[in-house]
């Protein structure tokens, strides 16, 4: 990966995520934390 393209995907994140936070009030985010933790949880039980 070129820095170029990290820097490009790095500002589509960001821009979602102020995106969702400013329409959204931030459900997006919540509910990918959520599932985040879900995963590593679920993970953790593998290890």
């Amino acid at each position: 990966m070129t820095n170029r393209l990290a820097i490009i995907l790095g500002l589509v994140l960001v821009g979602g995520a102020v995106a969702d936070y400013v329409l959204a009030d931030a459900r997006a985010l919540l509910f990918l934390a959520r599932k985040l933790f879900v995963l590593l949880d679920w993970l953790a039980f593998w290890r």
